[in-house]
């Protein structure tokens, strides 16, 4: 099984993260708070690599700077993420183990938190890759999320996967070899059939699985304006609804 993070993953530039960790309940979670006080909040997703991964917590930060208070929960529950030196072989056996459509539970546990402790009023989700396909199953299961951003991840083996519950935004790098230019039409074609909140799928050119979470740092200059156009896409989403 080829790597399907067509980008470096083990050449990433270091970052000091903005924010602090903390305990919920039974899971940690990385928090940055804008700098002034605000009743939205927006939980990210982390891929497979987890919640410490640099670019996720440089997307917590990034949503913090927009005026939210942002979360990456520890999805994984403390279980081992994904690393670069793992070998691809092993892949079906790990997900067995950190199945994104289990991610109720720990969302919940958040929800809690953001409403109790924070003072959340309204709540959006943002995930990536495995995220993703958490921001999918959640966007259909779980009202009290306002509007969901799923980047390069979606539910694939089930029928009820087009009833969104609130709005839903996808997107898609175009060279994404993980999700297939035929399942995005597939699934575009099925939210106009069955879906009833507002949705959005958007595909951008000649990227690959991962983009869209890079730091500044580490794009590529010929993918910098994508990666750009889909961080403002994913915002601005986002401001929309939440």
């Amino acid at each position: 099984m080829a790597d399907p993070f067509l980008y470096n993953t083990g050449e990433r530039s270091h970052y000091g993260c903005l924010g602090h960790e903390v305990q919920i309940e039974y899971l940690k979670a990385y928090v940055c708070r804008p700098s002034f006080s605000t009743d939205k909040a927006v939980i990210v997703v982390h891929d497979v690599f987890g919640w410490r991964f640099p670019d996720i917590r440089y997307i917590v930060d990034l949503m913090a700077a927009h005026g939210y208070i942002a979360i990456c929960p520890d999805f994984f529950k403390g279980t081992e993420p994904w690393k670069s030196t793992d070998h691809w072989v092993d892949f079906p056996d790990w997900m067995k183990n950190h199945d994104p459509m289990k991610a109720d539970k720990e969302a919940d546990v958040v929800l809690k938190y953001l409403k109790e402790q924070c003072g959340a009023k309204k709540i959006g989700i943002v995930g990536f890759s495995w995220g993703g396909m958490a921001v999918h199953h959640l966007m259909l299961k779980n009202p009290q999320l306002t509007a969901g951003v799923s980047l390069y991840g979606i539910v694939r083996d089930s029928e009820e996967r087009y009833s969104l519950l609130n709005p839903t935004f996808f997107i898609f790098g175009e060279k994404d070899h993980t999700i297939s230019l035929d399942q995005i039409f597939l699934l575009e074609d099925k939210l106009k059939q069955y879906c009833k909140a507002p949705y959005k799928i958007k595909v951008y050119p000649g990227q690959v699985h991962g983009f869209a979470q890079l730091k500044p740092e580490d794009m590529k200059p010929d993918d910098k304006p994508y990666i750009e156009e889909a961080r403002r896409d994913m915002i601005d989403w986002i401001k929309m609804f939440v």
